[in-house]
């Protein structure tokens, strides 16, 4: 049986040398295959001699030789072929196969020597094919799991693109997602905000072990924007081919920066990418490979590409959003504005409808999406008093039948308005049932108890609090204590008895210094003018 006594030689090496070697068996010759240093990795020897290994290793250094100076390889009693040079596939310093003739020597002719060391050539030529073919077998085979990697990759990004994601959210599952399948150190993405009113990169999201503090970010920011000047679509540095372009830390041996490019502005055409970077994409590196390579470079400049599009969107879409939430503010600053009295009382009864959603979510089944919405409808529960006369809704004295019922449109009329927008159906039921009383004697629907949608109970709790508090033309502000007291009196008759308790057992007093003091803007270490746009967002995703 044959010897495998090393491990270079795969499964299919060993079912080819193993034939071979019994067809040279029945001809009464040894065949054994040698490393470059003459230990025998592989032998086939027939039942009348052995061969020595001393005699083979001597073989194996003359073929060697006689091969580097294209001489005659074959000798008196070995015939040797090289089978894989020193140059040649990876993990190998050499394979020379060997016929030792042995006994034969003398009862073959010159013309049966020649013949078996051509056979042991064509066979040499035979193995070193298959071995080729295997081997760049298996290097498309890689570069088809890689490519089908990365194609994953991009479709990964690409489907995860919904612009009512955060910035980091989605950048950190892109900087995961990436190492997945690019065996590097670290990775981080750099994005460009405002920080103290002026322009800075900072990092938004990473993986791995990368330092990036703000010395190096000016370094990387810098040398980025040269290479692309210089006509180079990402920086890439090593000291692999040549040394290092740039000095970089000690612990950085090879790099990559990839830029996120906005689109260009109008007026600005043709505009250099590096005057339009938003981010940048940053790896140091590569583990699996000396350096990072074009390979490398071609799907970074993919994703990151998809990252500034994305980037780009969210903003796009987060300025819509202060748009729209702007112009609501300014349309229910208008409606207040009409009444002394009733200034900021559509933001108050906002933050006082978030505060009750937000308290009801720990006992209730409303998620956050709601809670958004239900901000949203508060802010725009008398959205319906732009279709009623400034008259009546100013008036100081008792109002006429006729001027009640007037007003008590307002909440059809808002509903009316919001429900020619498709965005705000949602919120309709808070707008048009926050005068509704579980006893039936609300308007503009007298619904009871359970007709009642949740967000007309909560914005109307709201509302009446907000109106109890402050004063009124037809009468003087409440304090919190008495507010209270006439809430508990209405549970059951005009206040869902749940909701009420809700709010009554939070911290009211607390929840009115925030209103006092101003601090509602940031509440909750929240800039809660914000919020606004955030609310929005669930309308329009």
């Amino acid at each position: 049986m044959p010897d495998i006594l090393a491990a270079c030689l795969t499964a299919s090496d060993t079912i080819e040398l193993k034939d071979f070697g019994a067809r040279l068996n029945n001809l009464g010759v040894s065949f054994a295959v040698c490393d470059a240093a003459g230990k025998v990795v592989f032998h086939c020897p027939p039942r009348t001699f052995e061969s020595d290994p001393a005699h083979l290793a001597k073989a194996v250094r003359d073929c060697l030789r006689n091969f580097e100076k294209n001489k005659d390889k074959h000798g008196n009693r070995y015939l040797a072929s090289v089978l894989v040079s020193s140059n040649g596939a990876k993990n190998h310093t050499g394979l020379v196969a060997v016929i030792d003739l042995g006994d034969r020597r003398d009862n073959l002719n010159s013309r049966q020597a020649v013949l078996l060391g051509q056979m042991l050539d064509l066979f040499a030529e035979k193995f070193v094919a298959r071995r080729q073919s295997s081997e760049q077998m298996d290097m498309i085979g890689a570069e088809l799991s890689q490519s089908y990697e990365e194609l994953v990759l991009l479709y990964k990004i690409s489907t995860n693109m919904e612009i009512v994601e955060p910035d980091a959210n989605f950048l950190q599952m892109v900087c995961d997602s990436v190492t997945e399948i690019v065996n590097v150190e670290g990775i981080a993405i750099l994005q460009e905000k405002m920080v103290n009113e002026q322009p800075r990169f900072v990092l938004v999201a990473g993986a791995g072990v990368i330092d990036i503090d703000s010395r190096m970010t000016a370094l990387i920011y810098n040398r980025l924007r040269e290479q692309i000047d210089a006509g180079k679509e990402a920086l890439l540095d090593s000291e692999v081919d040549a040394p290092f372009k740039y000095n970089w830390p000690k612990h950085i041996r090879n790099i990559i920066v990839v830029p996120l490019c906005g689109k260009e502005k109008p007026g600005q055409n043709e505009s250099s990418p590096a005057d339009r970077l938003i981010g940048m994409l940053v790896a140091v590196n590569r583990l699996d490979k000396p350096d990072f390579d074009s390979t490398d470079v071609k799907l970074f400049t993919s994703v990151a590409s998809q990252c500034a599009v994305f980037v780009e969107n969210n903003r796009l879409f987060s300025d819509l959003k202060d748009l729209f939430i702007g112009s609501l503010k300014a349309l229910t600053r208008s409606i207040d504005a009409k009444d002394r009295y009733t200034r900021g009382h559509s933001e108050r009864v906002a933050f006082i409808s978030k505060w009750i959603a937000q308290r009801l979510a720990q006992t209730e089944h409303l998620d956050e999406e709601q809670i958004h919405k239900i901000y949203l409808a508060g802010l725009l529960h008398d959205i319906g008093k732009i279709g009623i006369d400034e008259k009546v809704l100013c008036k100081t004295g008792r109002l006429t039948k006729c001027e009640r019922t007037r007003l008590r449109m307002h909440p059809s009329i808002g509903a009316n308005i919001l429900g020619g927008i498709k965005q705000m159906r949602d919120i309709i039921p808070g707008v048009l049932c926050h005068h509704e009383r579980v006893d039936g004697k609300g308007y503009p629907g007298a619904l009871k108890d359970g007709q009642i949608p949740l967000m007309g109970k909560i914005v109307g709790m709201a509302d009446c609090f907000d109106a109890m508090t402050s004063d009124r033309s037809y009468h003087d502000a409440l304090s919190v204590d008495e507010a209270i007291t006439e809430i508990e009196e209405r549970l059951g008759t005009q206040f869902d008895r749940k909701i009420g308790e809700v709010f009554i057992n939070s911290d009211i007093y607390h929840l009115w210094d925030l209103m006092q003091d101003g601090a509602m803007k940031t509440y909750g270490a929240e800039d809660f003018s914000h919020y606004g746009a955030v609310a929005v967002g669930t309308l329009i995703r």
